[in-house]
């Protein structure tokens, strides 16, 4: 597979691309003529540049400086399963603005015109009624169908009024059966003519039945049998056709009599379509989810009504569906820009017992669907659907430890959530962070790509292991991101609202941070060091030349492996200041984030 996409030219518009760490000796200079060095690849982050820039020849003379320098190439394989994956470029998404007075022109005709859409069609209950072909009420047309067949219904009665009526006929009588044979034919003929000239053929039978008594004798009962025959035929056909006027003009009348169905009222996600602003705001996302085409959005919005109401939506969200997997799904927080972010823990189904409740056959795979959709729905409509307010969702997708491409149930009802939610929940979704991405992670996404549309495709982003937490505090606040990814959220004295400072210690280099004290009070802190691997230590020294530093924590290395926050707290007596020191002895920077609170000194 890998050989394949390097094979593959890029297109003018969308390519694939590989952004690599290089560790070069100086600061890029102009392309020289002269053949670069082939880089020291160490981790991949998606960019997007023409052509690859090439740094000077090596200047051994100068000590090396790591920095980071964007190269863009045309691999399909990842040069490190710890780095982040390629995929095709796309440019990366920037969520528009859900204030009406934001919109183009253009953009405004075409929500009035989805408006003015789904008015008829809430006047006229199409989003209730089902695709199934109804029974239409009598019209003209039908009439017409019905006096076509009524030549059919004439000629059953013409056939028992001469069994009835016609007299008996002997041997010595064949001129006689003949010749009343014959005026019988052509009385049949007559039924099927219009009705106007109908008067005027009679008139010529009973000529006809005259000259016919001319050459033979015919008896009396015989040509009353005709003429009774004559006004049977158009009697029945008075009848049946004042039967379809009267059945006709009923209809009409019933519903001339019964007054219009008031409009239907249709709610989504909690908003009344129409009512207020809030219906702006869902209509803008079946807007922008086809692009702006009018009839493309009002049909997606159809369908996902429908869709609803067939789900069961209603129901659904008062359903009891256990807890079991409140580890897989859960939210937590918000990012930088106030979106709730939902995290999906896929390492949770190595869990063999809960994988096996989850997926192991098509009744599980459709509970755990369900269950998905129901967790949504809670999630959406806790968001705020007024213009410019928040309606939006960040999703982490943590791969770590997931079971791979090799799971065919957790393929199939990812493949199956992935359709759902695209055709049903349109423009949800502010990005899509995937973290620890495996070496597996190119096929899965080739697999998955062709159901996404492009826009989708734009709010996705990647990273490897070793660039998890870096970029996941790009998009989320530390005091936001739980502690097991990066962050110092987490249960204790600290609250999410407490702020978190962000500081980078260079290679080789000593930070201190100061926090000055004026008043007796209690001063508690956290910290935490991306990666530790650094030594740190905390006093107290006061402002009195007489008075003695106190040391608060004795400076100790701090492996990766230990407790990733650490809380300490001290009681100050006099004004003065507590000292944190960060020595950072590796030749990689490091991230210190830290926070404080001070709050009255407890009594003695």
């Amino acid at each position: 597979m890998a050989e394949e996409a390097s094979n593959q030219a890029p297109s003018s518009q969308e390519s694939v691309v590989q952004v690599e760490e290089v560790v070069v000796t100086d600061v890029l200079q102009p392309v020289d003529k002269t053949p670069p060095p082939p880089p020291t690849t160490t981790t991949s982050v998606s960019v997007e540049r023409d052509s690859p820039p090439q740094p000077e020849p090596e200047a051994p003379e100068k000590k090396p400086v790591e920095e980071t320098v964007t190269l863009e190439t045309h691999l399909s394989k990842p040069s490190n399963a710890d780095d982040s994956t390629n995929d095709e470029k796309v440019p990366e998404f920037k969520e528009e603005s859900t204030k009406l007075s934001d919109l183009s022109e253009n953009q405004n005709k075409a929500l009035q015109e989805l408006k003015n859409l789904v008015q008829e069609a809430l006047k006229s209950h199409e989003f209730s009624s089902k695709e199934e072909k109804k029974t239409p009420p009598p019209t003209a047309s039908a009439v017409d169908k019905e006096e076509q067949q009524q030549p059919q219904e004439q000629q059953e009665v013409v056939t028992e009024a001469k069994t009835d009526g016609a007299p008996e006929k002997t041997e010595e009588e064949p001129v006689e059966t003949k010749k009343e044979d014959q005026v019988e034919t052509k009385k049949e003929e007559e039924v099927e003519t219009k009705k106007e000239e109908q008067v005027e053929k009679e008139e010529e039978k009973k000529e006809e039945t005259k000259e016919t008594k001319d050459d033979a004798t015919v008896d009396d009962d015989g040509a009353k049998t005709v003429e009774a025959i004559e006004e049977t035929v158009v009697a029945v056909s008075s009848s049946v056709q004042s039967q379809a006027e009267e059945k006709a003009s009923e209809t009409e009348a019933k519903e001339e009599a019964s007054p219009p169905l008031p409009p239907e009222e249709v709610s989504i996600w909690g908003v009344p379509l129409l009512a207020d602003e809030r219906s702006d705001v869902i209509l803008l996302k079946f807007l922008r989810a086809r692009e702006f085409k009018v009839k493309e959005a009002f049909t997606m919005l159809k369908n996902t009504i429908r869709w609803r109401k067939e789900f069961g939506m209603e129901e659904l969200i008062e359903e009891k569906l256990g807890d079991e997997l409140e580890k897989v799904v859960f939210m937590h927080g918000s990012d930088k820009e106030g979106h709730p972010v939902c995290y999906n823990i896929y390492g949770e189904f190595q869990n063999k017992d809960l994988y096996r409740k989850t997926f192991s056959d098509e009744e599980k795979r459709e509970k755990f669907l369900r269950w998905r959709i129901q967790f949504l729905e809670k999630s959406i409509r806790k968001l705020d659907f007024n213009p410019g307010g928040i309606c939006t969702i960040v999703q982490v997708n943590d791969l770590k430890n997931s079971p791979g491409p090799a799971k065919w149930e957790l393929r199939q009802a990812t493949k199956n959530a992935l359709q759902l939610l695209q055709d049903n929940y349109p423009e949800f979704v502010a990005k899509q962070v995937f973290i620890n991405v495996p070496w597996w992670y190119l096929a899965v996404n080739r697999m998955i790509s062709p159901f996404l549309t492009h826009r989708t495709k734009s709010k996705f982003v990647f990273a490897g292991p070793s660039k998890s937490t870096e970029t996941l505090l790009r998009y989320i606040a530390p005091e936001q991101l739980p502690v097991k990814y990066g962050g110092l959220s987490k249960d204790g004295e600290f609250a999410n609202t407490d702020a978190v400072t962000e500081i980078t210690v260079r290679p080789a280099a000593k930070h201190t941070v100061e926090f000055s004290v004026t008043e007796s009070c209690l001063l508690s802190w956290e910290l935490r060091v991306i990666g530790w691997e650094v030594s740190y230590g905390a006093e107290f020294v006061p402002d009195s030349e007489g008075s003695y530093t106190v040391i608060v924590q004795k400076t100790r290395k701090v492996g990766s492996s230990e407790e990733p926050v650490l809380c300490n707290s001290f009681k100050v007596g006099e004004p003065g200041k507590v000292v944190l020191t960060i020595d950072n002895t590796s030749s990689k920077k490091k991230k210190l984030l830290y926070r404080l609170k001070t709050k009255p000194s407890p009594s003695d």
